[in-house]
């Protein structure tokens, strides 16, 4: 155990693992490859900005600390940290690989594969949370927030665990014929493990939603609310658009294990996939923010204080009381001279969240 240790600082013991797998030519620097890291720092950068937009509405408005908004802010978090972690995994990826001793590779992959954990982890609490709310018509009340708060830590401790198995000991080295061809400091089996794992907890969201759908489609209609539905389709959104950016990177994955080295060349192209996946983390916020008219507001409100001509106090440069300034208030509510009700537009059955 002691040798196997010593190994994460030699910094001879990438190269010898990617020259086995003959993945050293793509780590060579080329016009396309650097066309393609500079496109994908941009995306993460955008995911950066689009998750810390829901991240701050979520914070700064009470409205939205109930249990489905602040399960949907630990998903905006993830995707956040995910947008981070690929940013770092782009700048160091090509030639830098071959100069980062285990550890730092490691570390770099690592972050990537906690930060989905997390994803799939919050996409699973999103999904008990609905079938709680809807299919058991419970709710979050304050005595049960504690609990929600333990999920949620919860799923960032096991990804944590699960990210961090190969630093901790479950890896190749030492081991080149076990070795990952995609990731060749893994071990094949701890890549099948994590595939296994997200796959078995994705089953497991999907028929959740199938009982939630069997509920809401029943006799029980007051679970069944236009506007309860309008959440249930936007969490189903959530989850369709991770299976589909995801599942072709699982794909590669599977394969990978199966393939013995060097007989798979497609296996060299997997980054392709993993950058398609990247798309997950920018699509989220725009999916629950584009159905949900508050958040949407509240996540647009920084970008309005920002544009040209509108001063702070709501009025234009030229004098002229800024109108436009009150997105918060609709028409009838200005008549009567009463703010809108502060409910968020999704509801739980007939409580609001």
């Amino acid at each position: 155990m002691g040798s196997l240790y010593s190994e994460y600082l030699n910094p001879n013991k990438v190269q010898e693992h990617y020259n086995y797998t003959k993945e050293t030519l793509e780590t060579q620097e080329t016009t396309s490859r650097q066309v393609a890291s500079a496109f994908i720092v941009i995306l993460c950068c955008a995911i950066v900005v689009e998750n810390l937009l829901v991240l701050i509405a979520v914070a700064r408005n009470s409205k939205f600390h109930s249990a489905m908004y602040l399960f949907l802010g630990n998903l905006a978090a993830s995707d956040l940290l995910a947008g981070v972690a690929f940013v770092a995994n782009t700048l160091l990826s090509g030639s830098v690989t071959l100069r980062l001793t285990p550890v730092q590779w490691f570390a770099r992959e690592g972050s990537a594969f906690i930060t989905l954990s997390a994803s799939v982890f919050s996409l699973l609490a999103i999904a008990i949370e609905r079938h709680v709310a809807i299919a058991k018509v419970k709710l979050y009340g304050s005595d049960k927030s504690c609990r929600m708060l333990l999920l949620i830590g919860a799923s960032w401790l096991i990804s944590l665990v699960l990210g961090g198995l190969p630093i901790l000991g479950w890896n190749c080295l030492g081991h080149l014929e076990a070795c990952s061809t995609v990731l060749p400091l893994y071990a094949k089996h701890y890549v099948l493990c994590v595939v296994t794992v997200f796959s078995v907890i994705l089953l497991a969201i999907v028929v959740l939603y199938i009982r939630i759908y069997c509920v809401v489609r029943s006799s029980h209609a007051d679970v069944a609310g236009p506007q309860t539905l309008a959440l249930l389709k936007t969490v189903t959104i959530v989850l369709g658009v991770f299976i589909v950016c995801w599942l072709p990177a699982f794909s590669i994955l599977l394969l990978d294990y199966a393939c013995p080295v060097h007989s798979c060349p497609i296996l060299y192209k997997a980054h392709y996939f993993f950058a398609f996946a990247t798309l997950n983390s920018l699509l989220n916020p725009v999916i629950y923010t584009w159905r949900s008219r508050d958040l949407r507001r509240e996540v647009l409100r920084p970008l309005q204080c920002w544009r040209p001509g509108v001063g702070v106090q709501g009025r234009r440069r030229d004098g002229t009381p800024g109108h436009h300034l009150l997105p918060l208030r609709s028409s009838s509510s200005l008549e009567r001279g009463t703010h809108m009700p502060t409910s968020p537009t999704f509801l739980e059955g007939n409580t609001v969240v």
